[in-house]
């Protein structure tokens, strides 16, 4: 019988799907379903782990029926994720002791703040900055909140990890306790010209190396399934990426140079550096790129925005403006383009190149003529402008201009809004054909892993590059006034949560 399909689970901050490829990347059947975090206190951000595994099997299921393919024939599964969010759970039950502590959460802002003379000797090990966003201080505040954790934890008794880890404990009935180098490269704990675990760090975070997975690189052997009711026995896992580096080689960006931005809940620009290391001095993080079993280590240069799609999804259900989400498009080319209104969406903090957790959501140059075309403008315009606030950051770190942004997540299905884009940027923004690429990247890994194909090459070369392309359409004094404009309004926000 032969073996060809492949089955990638993405769990993402909202939603998990499940996704079945031939082996020419060719998307044969698929589910998904919502999977929502919620937000108990202000800054807090939390999901709930059970229910992020009780997602997986319904839709494996759904994606399998939709394609045709039995479960025997698959030859592989990818895994890709959401990064950073955190869970620490039991080694005998799998049930986690805590919620997650999604990314976006920002409780541990205090215990960064009190690391902060450590900045420079922790950009040097990890290539990150001290910050909420990363797994370290979220792994410490469950020890130390819940009740005899830190004790359960030196005993050995407890697992911590990021969702791939708990997915796969869960996929292969708690054989395997593995994570990913692009995740580890996620956690603040990890050095990033080793790939492995630093004690030094982790006694900074206070967070036990015993309590952490084993890394492996992005292709190869994970596991394989174990007792699941909705898949066989004895499928291997051989692909995991964390979402955005999924994403990077899902959009076929594997050499120097090229560069992508994922614009899901949050927006994610990177651009991949080749085998350099490449320090950020300009506020954004280094981080891995996909790395295959066998192979030197790859990098990328990576900066984020908390805030993207999650915006709409305030415009929509906090605010009820809109039904949809896809609703703010058309609203917004009602605006009166003489209305001034800019929003700075720091809903959940200012991420890079700023990295103000504490930062919140800020509207500016309301009028009694605001309308709520206006602000549906400036709820777009707002993520664009962070955007374009880290492309002037990375072409500085890079020490060249990007020639070309590639576009994928669920805002890039918005014209409109890559029109903005690309106008403010002055660069064109080539939409990719899959606007979902992260699952592609998962499948690509795991294909590699299986030996579907010879090389990455080979493997890239089937990805359709064909999208389309938003080409600037505004001159550069115009870019001037509203990078201006977005400036003085961000720099008012620093100051006042200063």
């Amino acid at each position: 019988m032969t073996r060809e399909h492949l089955l990638v689970i993405d769990q993402g901050t909202t939603s998990t799907r499940a996704v079945v490829y031939d082996p020419r990347l060719q998307v044969v059947g698929q589910g998904q379903a919502e999977v929502l975090p919620t937000y108990p206190r202000s800054g807090w951000v939390e999901h709930d782990p059970e229910a992020l595994i009780r997602s997986v099997g319904p839709q494996v299921s759904r994606a399998l029926d939709e394609s045709g393919v039995r479960p025997d024939r698959i030859a592989a599964i990818g895994l890709t994720n959401q990064r950073e969010t955190t869970i620490v759970w039991d080694r005998a039950t799998g049930r986690a002791v805590a919620p997650a502590l999604v990314w976006q959460d920002r409780r541990t802002a205090p215990a960064c703040e009190r690391l902060r003379d450590r900045q420079a000797w922790v950009s040097e090990r990890t290539g990150l900055v001290i910050d909420p966003y990363f797994s370290a201080t979220k792994i410490a505040w469950i020890l130390d909140n819940v009740p005899e954790a830190r004790r359960r934890a030196g005993a050995g008794e407890l697992a911590a990890g990021t969702v791939d880890s708990f997915l796969v404990w869960h996929l292969t009935a708690g054989k395997s306790f593995v994570t990913d180098a692009t995740n580890a490269s996620r956690t603040l704990l990890m050095d990033l010209q080793t790939m492995r675990w630093a004690e030094d760090l982790c006694d900074l975070f206070e967070v036990p190396p015993g309590l952490l997975p084993e890394i492996r690189p992005s292709s190869g052997e994970f596991g394989r399934t174990s007792r699941l009711s909705f898949l066989p026995d004895g499928l291997p896992i051989l692909g995991i990426a964390g979402d955005q580096q999924a994403s990077l080689i899902g959009q076929g960006c594997i050499e120097a140079g090229q560069a992508k931005c994922t614009y899901g809940t949050g927006a994610f620009l990177l651009a991949h550096t080749g085998g350099r290391i490449v320090p950020s001095r300009n506020g954004l993080v280094t981080t891995l790129a996909a790395t295959l079993d066998g192979q030197p280590p790859q990098y990328a240069v990576e900066g984020s925005v908390f805030v993207a799609g999650a915006a709409v999804q305030w415009f929509r259900d906090g605010l009820k403006a809109i039904g949809a989400s896809y609703e703010i498009n058309p609203l917004s080319l009602e605006s009166d383009p003489a209305m001034d209104v800019v929003f700075v969406p720091a809903l959940t903090g200012l991420g890079a190149p700023y990295w103000r957790p504490e930062a919140r959501g800020t509207i500016f140059g309301l009028t009694r003529a605001t309308s709520i075309a206006d602000l549906a403008r400036a709820t777009l315009e707002g993520v664009a402008c962070q955007v374009a606030d880290l492309i002037r950051a990375m072409d500085q770190d890079l020490g060249y201009p990007l020639a070309e942004i590639r576009a994928d997540g669920g805002m890039a299905r918005s014209d409109p809004f890559l029109q903005f884009q690309a106008d403010l940027l002055g660069v064109p923004i080539r939409r990719s054909p899959q606007t979902e690429s992260t699952a592609m990247g998962a499948a690509l890994l795991a294909g590699l892993g299986a030996g579907l194909w010879p090389d990455i090459e080979a493997a890239v070369a089937l990805i359709e590059s064909a999208g389309r392309i938003f080409s600037p359409g505004r001159d550069d004094a115009w870019r001037n006034q509203v990078q201006d404009r977005w400036r003085r309004a961000v720099e008012t926000v620093v100051r006042h949560y200063q």
